[in-house]
């Protein structure tokens, strides 16, 4: 894929409307932002028509701003528009050629081939296990090779920088193409009385919850703040297996051979508030003992056995497909990307994008991040809107180093007010005072239920971007960032300027 150098790209539709637009801002944007310690010279903002015509507000609209999850924005409307509202991931289940099929039981070495499905749930590939219970088989007797070759690199996660203090929090984990369930463990913990019981939810096979928490005083809400990163260790089962040696002996006489099966345990230590229930989904586990111990947990629950083990690989050409299950469509994931602003699917549909980018990208020697950054640029050069200062790490503006400026923000939803598949994207944005992270702001105001908008939240920035209907049913594009260390305390500025907006500018 060909880098389209910055000096080439053009911002023709956007240069005549900044000049009309006006400098000063509505009074109770100003007021909200007197009433902090935030300057407004850390304010970047813009208003134009959706559907085109010059600008009606700009404040430093050029500026390259840290967007936050506003950022997500980016990566859904090109991936709509490059992959289509219709595309779907594919998982599979696979088996070697030389695998031997005896009654109920396979004998051989199998696959499980990730394709990127970004909400590869419990219970779909509890489907695919199903599909293979209902094709007569209950013995399977060989390794389970896990193929994550769809992206590259393969293992993203290894060896990347924390981004915060919260390493095992869902929202930092880092997707690869087999990511399942979001690799999550889910641990319910209730004190009552004397007693704090904690319980995990997960089917993982001979995963076991060992309690060392001790009750505080803190209130219920303030559960994390004692709480300690688990501790995970190796255990070893010995384990009774009668179908080791001989499964066509009769069973009175099959010998019995005692094998050794590796346990995990996790042991939660820190304190924890009395009268307190809560659910903790946490990323803890190493992410092949965690597929190989859900697997094995779901394949006994259907009545099965498996004998081998988990390891890394790639699927051969000559492999059979025994059993998959493609995705919901990407317009479906997008509603779950911008109204829940999931980081981990916005990061899938990112890396999607590079793998999905031909093969021009693997010629060049490029990573999947690469690529994605390589198309996204492509794509805003056909939109006629300039990359200079943009910068892109992840997609999902999870990021330290993320950048785009207002006006480019704008100039993409321009682009999406004009695009075949503007209802798929549109309804995917949160709501004001309705859904997604929209369902609190805005109530009772002229915005209420006019405005779809894209937040973001970093702990020094706030941003809004998307569309604002006004009381005279106009189709308004707002962006506003704030980069500050304070940001946080002006985002009543951010709401203000959609209020202003969607009761028409007064």
């Amino acid at each position: 894929m060909r880098l389209i150098p910055a000096s080439l790209f053009f911002v023709l539709p956007l240069l005549p409307a900044l000049a009309l637009a006006q400098a000063s801002l509505p009074p109770a944007v100003e007021a909200a932002f007197n009433k902090t310690n935030v300057p407004v010279q850390a304010f970047s903002a813009i208003v134009m028509p959706a559907n085109g015509g010059a600008a009606v507000l700009t404040q430093v609209a050029d500026r390259p701003m840290n967007p936050a999850s506003a950022m997500k924005l980016v990566t859904t409307l090109v991936g709509l528009e490059e992959l289509g509202p219709n595309f779907r991931w594919k998982t599979q289940i696979l088996a070697d050629k030389a695998a031997k099929k005896n009654n109920d039981s396979l004998t051989g070495t199998m696959y499980l081939r990730g394709g990127g499905d970004p909400n590869l749930t419990i219970e779909k590939l509890s489907s695919m296990l199903r599909n293979l219970r209902n094709q007569g088989l209950r013995r399977l007797r060989g390794d389970l090779i896990l193929d994550r070759s769809y992206f590259q690199p393969e293992r993203p996660d290894i060896g990347a920088p924390q981004f915060d203090e919260f390493p095992d929090a869902y929202y930092n984990v880092i997707p690869d193409s087999l990511l399942v369930n979001s690799n999550l463990s889910s641990i319910s913990i209730e004190s009552a009385g004397d007693k704090i019981e904690a319980r995990l939810n997960t089917p993982l096979d001979k995963v076991k919850i060992t309690n060392h928490l001790h009750f505080n005083e803190l209130p219920c809400s303030a559960w994390e703040t004692e709480w300690l990163p688990p501790v995970i260790e190796t255990t070893s089962n010995v384990i009774d297996d009668p179908e080791a040696e001989n499964p066509n002996a009769p069973a009175t006489k099959k010998p019995v051979r005692q094998t050794t099966r590796g346990g995990l345990e996790i042991t939660l230590n820190g304190g924890f508030p009395k009268r307190c229930k809560i659910t903790n989904n946490i990323n803890i586990l190493d992410r092949n003992q965690y597929i190989a111990h859900l697997i094995r947990a779901l394949w006994q629950e259907m009545g099965g056995t498996w004998q081998g083990e988990v390891r890394d690989g790639k699927t051969p050409a000559s492999a059979t497909v025994l059993t998959e299950r493609v995705s919901e469509p990407l317009a479906d994931i997008l509603r779950i990307i911008n109204k829940q602003s999931d980081n981990v699917m916005a990061r899938t549909l990112y890396l999607t994008l590079g793998a999905e980018s031909g093969s021009t990208g693997s010629k060049q020697g490029m990573s999947h991040l690469q690529a994605a950054d390589a198309r996204i640029r492509q794509w805003l050069f056909k939109q006629g809107i300039n990359d200079a200062g943009l910068v892109l790490e992840n997609g999902a503006g999870l990021s330290r180093t993320e950048r785009i400026s207002p006006q480019q923000m704008a100039g993409l939803l321009q682009a999406g007010a004009r695009s075949n598949w503007y209802a798929e994207f549109a309804s995917s944005l949160p709501v004001a005072s309705l859904d997604g992270t929209m369902r609190r702001r805005l109530k009772g105001g002229p915005a209420e239920l006019r405005a779809r908008i894209k937040t973001g939240t970093l702990k020094d920035v706030v941003a809004v971007a998307g569309y604002v209907r006004d009381i005279n049913d106009q189709q308004w594009v707002v962006v506003a960032m704030i980069n500050h260390d304070e940001a946080a305390r002006a985002k009543a500025a951010l709401d203000e300027l959609i209020n202003w907006v969607a009761a028409g500018r007064p």
